[in-house]
């Protein structure tokens, strides 16, 4: 088969853009219209992509409570954002200035802001004065402020967006203008994925100085330029020029970044991540060093931020992403730790409170040995939902009371294997002892809602025929309709199996 480079070319694109990567997939839509301060839409409103770019359009509003701001005239609006990021972003051989304003954009469509306050000591362009200390009394309790150009943002760790975890790889928080992404404080201890989690360290530590008579890199400095001495109202670490290069224990570059396997990127990517100290504060350089790694995209840094889409692209719908484990009791052989067949089961996301509708369904094969499979629900939105699971043959089972949190693009395993409290009522069964085990009833044949006579009496008959191959009377899954699953039918019916639902 000869195909010309051209058509290569056009396939090429076609596998990249229907690869649904992290940059088109983490950011958090609002699809149920909620609002946040003032009334604005909270959040991402709209992501579109091409093969080379991803289009993110958002309000600058995160849909968590934010302010007041002492002693901050400004107030937060709606700021209309449209910001390019490059899917496929290069390092940049001259890096260029995290300048004032925007510098990146969260997965809530919030921006952040470099370290500085655009302010210097005596306005001399020499001592830059950090936001943390000069601008910390106006943040609110999630650690944002809003600008006088009114563009909420962030200049440090944004307290309401996520919860670091010491025990897991911080999540994706959102995208730098070079197109490379932003992760929480916890990181895999080497860049390989291995070691275990712990807290990325900063390449930057405070000087050992009382007077700021020197920079960094060793320049002396006439008296006039001087900066305060170091004392409890200009305390060391107020400015940039107090920090230097760390020559040992950190884990991160100039930047604030490093090139690492993470979850999303098992095949490593460069990725900034925020730094914050053994206590939880911020830690220099808190999101972003003085310059990206990565070539920057025109049109999101100051004045910009508004692009216009000239170029054809795809719009991108948030999807609910669930692994779920569940075993029809009949088909697991404790012999061989596995089930007897794969089979289709079929599961329902359902408003978890009365009267429980369901929002969205999607079936699936169960894997024979892992007892597990991947659904995908597309047309429904973040919430709190009861698993419904309905299998050919057996009892249909609700998840445990109250219901599961589930995000659009947050992978979420829900397993009914593990323990009888997993299913609502616990109805469920053990079907193993070790490894401990619980599937979920069967011989539920006409599935309503019971495992009674009239399901018997269906097996009885086929078992009586020597039916054979893919029916619902063959409660264990191995082809055939005999005894066993006579027997195991009638075990439930005298035990009086039914259906427990919310």
């Amino acid at each position: 088969m000869k195909i010309t480079l051209s058509a290569f070319f056009a396939l090429l694109v076609t596998i990249v853009n229907a690869q649904v990567t992290p940059e088109i997939y983490t950011w958090k839509q609002n699809t149920t219209g909620a609002t946040g301060y003032n009334g604005i839409l909270a959040d991402v409103q709209q992501v579109f992509y091409s093969s080379n770019f991803v289009y993110v359009k958002c309000t600058g509003i995160p849909s968590y409570s934010i302010g007041p701001w002492a002693m901050n005239p400004n107030t937060p609006s709606n700021q209309n954002w449209v910001f390019k990021i490059a899917r496929f972003p290069l390092p940049d051989p001259t890096p260029s200035t995290a300048g004032n304003g925007q510098i990146g954009v969260l997965k809530n469509g919030v921006v952040l802001f470099n370290a500085g306050d655009a302010m210097s000591y005596n306005n001399q362009n020499i001592w830059h004065s950090l936001a943390q200390y000069f601008e910390a009394v106006s943040f609110d309790t999630s650690g944002g402020h809003p600008a006088p150009s009114r563009a909420y943002h962030y200049h440090i760790n944004m307290k309401k967006l996520y919860s670091p975890d010491s025990t897991q790889h911080s999540p994706i928080l959102g995208y730098m203008f070079d197109g490379y992404p932003l992760y929480g404080p916890y990181g895999y201890s080497n860049t390989n994925g291995t070691g275990g989690i712990r807290r990325m360290r900063s390449g930057f530590v405070k000087r050992n100085i009382t007077t700021r008579t020197t920079l960094p890199n060793g320049t002396v400095l006439p008296s006039n330029q001087w900066g305060p001495a170091v004392s409890s109202t200009y305390p060391l670490g107020c400015f940039t020029e107090d920090y230097e290069t760390a020559v040992s224990n950190f884990d991160l570059d100039s930047h604030n970044g490093r090139f690492s396997v993470t979850p999303e990127y098992p095949d490593g990517m460069y990725a900034y991540f925020i730094t914050i100290d053994s206590l939880g504060n911020p830690q220099y350089p808190y999101i972003i060093g003085s310059t990206y790694y990565g070539e920057v995209v025109a049109g999101n840094t100051p004045p910009g931020g508004h692009i216009t889409i000239s170029e054809t692209v795809t719009q991108y719908y948030p999807k609910l992403n669930i692994t779920l484990k569940v075993i029809p009791e009949g088909f697991y052989n404790p012999a061989t730790n596995r089930m007897n067949a794969k089979d289709t089961v079929k599961v329902y996301l359902r408003k978890n409170f009365a009267p429980y509708n369901v929002s969205d369904s999607s079936a699936a094969v169960m894997d024979s040995l892992t007892y597990s499979a991947s659904f995908v629900f597309s047309n429904t939105v973040s919430g709190n939902y009861y698993i419904q699971v309905k299998h050919r043959n057996s009892i249909t089972t609700w998840s445990k009371n109250g219901g599961e949190l589930i995000e659009a693009e947050v992978a979420v395993t829900y397993d009914f294997t593990s323990g009888l409290i997993q299913s609502f009522g616990s109805n469920s069964v053990q079907i193993d002892n070790s490894p401990l085990r619980f599937g979920i009833y069967s011989g539920d044949i006409n599935q309503d809602g019971s495992v009674d006579l009239s399901d018997e009496v269906s097996v009885f008959n086929d078992a009586g025929s020597f039916l054979a191959g893919y029916i619902n009377t063959d409660v264990n899954g191995d082809a055939m309709v005999d005894l066993n699953d006579l027997t195991l039918t009638y075990n439930n019916t005298i035990n009086f199996v039914n259906i427990i639902a919310p």
